[in-house]
């Protein structure tokens, strides 16, 4: 029997185990980073180990501190979570030769299956040679890890080799293995997977299916179980080749087989030998809790013959800390406040008040919802969404809410080029035109102009704040009788709460205010100051770092007075484990360069100049 189990990981897989182990009696010990000192795995786990440094390569990555750590801890079993290690055969190996149980596959079925190169030769499927045009479009994908790093789609040849040297980049920065590969690019395939548990007594469950076609950068952001609108014999299909993969290599514990599906055809994308992102609509679904099957598999207890009846539909919405106009930019700084309304199972790695930082995946939380229909599971996630409280930095939550609701995804017409087609639409600004207003009074509550009283009307007040890329100007006034505004009936204004009656109807407005941020609903406002800071003005053509991060390279060649063209890429910035391209604005001279590869800037650093011509 297990007593104490690590997690070779962080964040909110991290928390999601140890929540269990405590529910089973098990003392759970977290590793972290120098950066993730104060995180919430850290804080919550009955026993912490540091691993000196920030970036993943230095820290999570590091098995050999890991095992160091479980020993050092008194842990007897290591729980990889998903990400970093977990797919990692010598890691594996050197659990197991440090005399610690393994949550998870054998360390040959990892190697057979992890590697997505060596996946496709087991399953008889031949990788692609030397490309010709005939061959496009191509993905560019890593052979180890996921999660969209290491992925670049190609449609014109002369840019294979660039697309090449990033994802190698981006690979080794995020799994340690640079390893990559080509393979066909199929457009509007749905991209749907089979989850797999597997005990030491030869029984095999498939665990019906989901859908997680809705994907920014290879990345998923919504997923749901069962995958709506497949035919019977092709889900048939997709349970059976799961389970022959999974017994080709003698697999144990849960594991997730994915697949692209088009045309009414399945094409085999990879064995992921680790548990996935998306588990808990699984678990929704059939009742289960998925990491307490992986610990009893591995203290060698024996599934039941046949799994549990599936119920209900779920479905699973990533919050990410970034900017999906701004080209998904991930967002830092500190998370205030997120709750979600009861009824919503949220999955998480932070709490009110937690800083979000730039070395690690943006996701804040999952948000999931169970109910009898698909169509309760879509009304329930969309308005509770809605509802969250999530005050700090810019997230996709809107998106989110958008595209739950979006046709296209309500009647399960959906594939993964589901954002290439309606990313400009989902995220028009469309900012609650009262929030200004109501921002306004909660900050002039109390502020009574008046030190005497005079028979003269009082002269309007403004305030200017940022919204949605605009700005916007507000007025109101100080009355004998309270505060005033065009255009709506102020019923009741304080610091936290402001009620307002526009044409008979009457609208709450829940005020929050850190700094110059403020929350109004679901309303993100930024307030400016009466007058410019004239400091704060850039040269035309001036590229402001819009993240923290790290310059990982620039151009070949590319120095001060070269002459560059619109659109041509200039440097990559890295943050968050993903690679971010800076290009030049328009056609002309780059005067000034002012970064080197290795440099740290910060969000609104000045990174190069480009004067058009």
């Amino acid at each position: 029997m297990i007593s104490t189990l690590l997690v070779a990981n962080r964040g909110e897989i991290a928390c999601r185990v140890f929540r269990t182990c405590g529910e089973l009696g098990i003392q759970t010990v977290a590793v972290h980073s120098d950066a993730d000192e104060n995180a919430l795995h850290a804080r919550v786990a009955d026993a912490t180990v540091r691993l000196p440094g920030a970036a993943p390569a230095d820290t999570y990555l590091r098995g050999d501190l890991i095992v160091k750590a479980a020993l050092a801890s008194g842990a007897d079993a290591v729980h990889p979570g998903y990400g970093f290690l977990s797919e990692n055969a010598d890691f594996a190996c050197a659990v197991l030769d440090a005399g610690l149980t393994w949550i998870g596959p054998s360390p040959e079925a990892i190697e057979a299956m992890a590697s997505k190169t060596r996946a496709k030769t087991l399953m008889g499927l031949p990788l692609l040679g030397e490309v010709t045009e005939d061959d496009l479009p191509l993905l560019v994908k890593a052979a180890a890890g996921g999660g969209g790093r290491g992925m670049r789609v190609v449609r014109h040849l002369k840019e294979l080799s660039a697309a090449l040297e990033a994802a190698r980049a981006e690979a080794l920065s995020a799994f340690g293995d640079g390893e990559v590969f080509v393979e066909p690019y199929i457009e509007h395939g749905r991209h749907i997977e089979v989850q797999i548990l597997a005990d030491t007594h030869g029984t095999v469950w498939a665990l019906g299916t989901r859908d997680c076609s809705l994907q920014r950068r290879h990345q998923k952001v919504i997923e749901e179980a069962p995958a709506p609108g497949l035919s019977e014999e092709l889900a048939e299909e997709l349970r059976t080749l799961s389970v022959r993969a999974a017994r080709a290599v003698d697999y144990v514990g849960a594991g997730t087989v994915e697949f692209l599906v088009a045309d009414d055809r399945a094409h085999f994308l990879e064995m992921n030998t680790r548990l996935q992102v998306e588990h808990p609509v699984t678990e929704a679904v059939f009742g289960l809790d998925l990491v307490a099957e992986q610990i009893r598999i591995a203290e060698g207890h024996a599934l039941p013959t046949d799994p549990p009846r599936a119920r209900g539909h779920a479905i699973e919405a990533r919050l990410y800390a970034e900017d999906p106009p701004r080209d998904w930019a991930p967002q830092t700084g500190t998370l205030h406040r997120l709750a979600v309304p009861r009824g919503v199972r949220l999955d998480t790695g932070y709490e009110d008040g937690d800083l979000i930082g730039v070395h690690y995946d943006p996701m804040l939380a999952k948000a999931v919802a169970h109910a009898p229909t698909r169509e309760e599971a879509l009304r329930k996630l969309a308005g509770a969404l809605e509802k969250a409280t999530i005050h700090g930095p810019t997230t996709n939550r809107d998106l989110l809410v958008r595209s739950l609701r979006h046709k296209e995804f309500t009647t399960a017409r959906m594939d993964t080029g589901f954002y290439d087609r309606h990313l400009t639409d989902l995220t028009k600004p469309a900012p609650d035109p009262y929030a200004p207003l109501a921002a306004a009074l909660a900050d002039a509550h109390g502020r009574s102009r008046f030190g005497g009283w005079r028979n003269v009307p009082s002269q309007p007040q403004t305030k200017r704040y940022a919204l949605a890329g605009e700005e916007i100007e507000v007025r109101y006034r100080h009355t004998r009788t309270g505060l005033e505004a065009d255009g709506a009936r102020v019923v009741h204004a304080d610091a936290r709460l402001v009620v307002l009656e526009v044409a008979g109807v009457r609208r709450n407005f829940e005020v929050a205010r850190y700094g110059d941020e403020i929350h109004v609903n679901a309303t993100h406002l930024t307030a400016l100051a009466r007058f410019p800071d004239p400091t704060a003005q850039h040269a035309p053509g001036s590229l402001l770092a819009p993240m923290p991060g790290t310059v990982v390279r620039v151009a070949e060649g590319l120095t001060a007075g070269a002459a560059v063209q619109a659109g041509e890429p200039l440097l990559w910035l890295e943050a968050m484990k993903m690679e971010h391209k800076i290009t030049a604005p328009s056609t002309g001279t780059l005067s000034a360069l002012n970064v080197v590869p290795g440099q740290q800037v910060t969000v609104g650093s000045l990174l190069a100049v480009v004067r058009e011509t």
